[in-house]
């Protein structure tokens, strides 16, 4: 059994409200490997802010979990490192079942989300709840996300052929009856590089998708439901063009791809939603620049000279998302004042 305050990590408990508060969201970021992590802390050091390392399913099973609690404990000290102890949560992304969020609380996690959407109502309930008690007896208190609606598209496992958006009129009963710190909530965002379907699109002159707008109405009926309450946005990556077209130019091929628009997270970030995932955008920047870096010197086997550039891509998309779109940069400082009071 470990404690996630052995190895320095924080819960979203105080982060949130301080969110909250400043109207900015906290940026989740998942990762599976060293550099991206290091591209993380660097980009979260350089702009102080706090961070949510999320860690997936699939993470799991590639990383292994004891590899991932150590390259948690090793973020923290390399923020300190490069000169910021900026918070650090490390938190389950779309835990399947009760088992699988024990097991990361048990070996260090300060956050974790069960993930029972796809289940009947009362079942998500049921689930939720079990989840809310182990995480909340413990010593060290493990803070919750439950999540209601249904988000579209594939990613790490998390699939789901269509959306649902969440029902305003179930949020205050499944919050009083589950205990959770904070929910997710489904208004038109979704998993993958594809968020939507070049159908519920228009297109620009050069064949650029533009999406249909978020359901605000639905965040608001929501906010109104649960007033001053953490909300969560899954499938929240805003898939650059440029990277797209960067991929594609060197050989890819991901048609179709379309995301989330920054102007509408930016407005997200301004509500109730202080925790905003983002997890493709990551894995766009990456492949550009590692097929860039192979296409234009193929004598290249190394693989630091195309994860060093790479890391690097990520890095600066990292630190344009948290000071231009989130507007969590320049938060770590306060954020961690708050938490030591709190104590």
């Amino acid at each position: 059994m470990h404690s996630y305050k052995e190895i320095g990590l924080v819960n979203t408990k105080v982060l949130f409200q301080q969110a909250m508060a400043g109207h900015y969201a906290l940026p989740a970021y998942n990762f599976n490997n060293m550099e991206q992590l290091q591209a993380i802390i660097q980009a979260c050091v350089e702009t102080q802010s706090p961070v949510i390392l999320q860690v997936s399913k699939g993470a799991r099973a590639y990383a292994d979990k004891y590899m991932l609690r150590h390259l948690a404990a090793g973020a923290v000290e390399y923020a300190h490192e490069l000169g910021c102890d900026i918070p650090i949560v490390l938190h389950l992304d779309h835990g399947p079942s009760f088992e699988v969020a024990k097991d990361c609380i048990e070996s260090g996690f300060s956050s974790v989300m069960i993930d029972g959407s796809s289940l009947p109502y009362d079942e998500n309930v049921k689930m939720t709840k079990q989840v809310c008690d182990f995480a909340h007896a413990q010593k060290d208190y493990v803070t919750v996300e439950g999540e209601l609606g249904v988000l579209a598209g594939v990613e790490d496992e998390v699939s789901a052929a269509e959306s649902h958006y969440t029902k305003p009129e179930e949020v205050q009963d499944f919050v009083g009856k589950t205990g959770v710190d904070s929910l997710a909530i489904s208004i038109g965002t979704s998993h993958g590089r594809c968020k939507f379907t070049p159908e519920q699109c228009t297109r620009t002159a050069d064949g650029v998708l533009i999406p249909p707008p978020l359901a605000f109405n639905v965040l608001e009926e929501i906010e109104k439901k649960l007033p001053g309450f953490p909300i969560v946005l899954h499938g929240a990556s805003s898939v650059p063009v440029q990277y797209v077209k960067e991929i594609e130019k060197y050989g890819g091929k991901i048609p179709d791809s379309v995301g989330i628009p920054e102007e509408q997270l930016r407005k997200a970030a301004k509500s109730a939603v202080c925790k905003i995932n983002i997890d493709s955008d990551g894995r766009l920047a990456m492949t550009a620049a590692i097929r860039r870096v192979l296409t234009e010197d193929p004598t290249v086997f190394d693989p630091r000279l195309y994860l060093g550039p790479a890391r690097d891509e990520l890095k600066a998309m990292y630190a344009h998302k948290n000071k231009n779109v989130l507007g969590s940069a320049g938060h770590a400082i306060e954020a961690m004042n708050a938490i030591k009071a709190a104590k």
